[in-house]
């Protein structure tokens, strides 16, 4: 054990298939099937501090095409957050701006039918995407701290620590969509440093773009 290494900070998740599904599936029992991805919600604490980072990747090596889609939505989804960091900028427009670019995509993909912002207001976007962008992160994984101060959003300031984990999950039993998209679930976290200029992905260094990802399960 490393210097400083204490413990894993949460019950891990291991989900693979329509597991992923489940946002606190932690039984990690399952079989791993053949096209099938597998999401893996982990973290350890170091020096007493948390990480929690969230990977999705295919099982078989390769992304289908419903499932690239997918996760490059949630990817782009995420990318739409992190410009929304800052000092002086309120905690729920990384949300906000996660929101916005997830329900465009799945109205692109056809998994959603309306206009965005009615489906937005209308919180349509809730049957796939349940929770929100993430949490403070410190000496706890969900670590203290207010959200709102006097019903205004609370602004972030240099030195706060966050996750940043958009996701979208498709209920295998999901009978408003076309039979590709459902069983997937996807989830990609990082875990995020407000600077004085933006801020500083602390888990930068985990692979998380498709290529990456599928290059690493081709084994270069």
């Amino acid at each position: 054990m490393q210097d400083g290494l204490r413990a894993v900070a949460y019950p891990s998740i291991v989900a693979g298939g329509k597991n992923a599904c489940v946002l606190h599936y932690t039984e990690n029992t399952d079989k791993l099937r053949k096209g099938d991805l597998l999401l893996i919600d982990a973290g350890v604490e170091c020096d007493h501090y948390a990480a929690d980072i969230t990977r999705t990747f295919p099982v078989s090596g390769k992304f289908s095409e419903p499932q690239r889609l997918l996760y490059q939505l949630v990817l782009d989804a995420q990318s739409a957050a992190l410009e929304q960091i800052a000092p002086g900028i309120a905690w729920n427009k990384a949300h906000e701006a996660s929101v916005e670019v997830l329900t465009k995509g799945l109205i692109e993909l056809g998994l959603l039918k309306g206009k965005l912002k009615k489906l937005i207001k209308d919180e349509k976007y809730k049957q796939f995407y349940m929770h929100r962008i993430g949490h403070w992160l410190g000496m706890d994984v969900h670590d203290v701290g207010d959200y709102k101060i006097k019903d205004e959003w609370r602004l972030l300031e240099p030195g706060m620590v966050l996750t940043v984990e958009p996701g979208l999950y498709v209920p295998a039993d999901c009978e408003t969509v076309d039979k590709q998209w459902r069983g997937i679930g996807i989830r990609i976290e990082d875990d995020v440093l407000v600077t004085k200029d933006g801020y500083e992905i602390l888990t930068h260094a985990v692979p998380k773009t498709v290529a990456d990802i599928e290059a690493i399960m081709r084994g270069e």
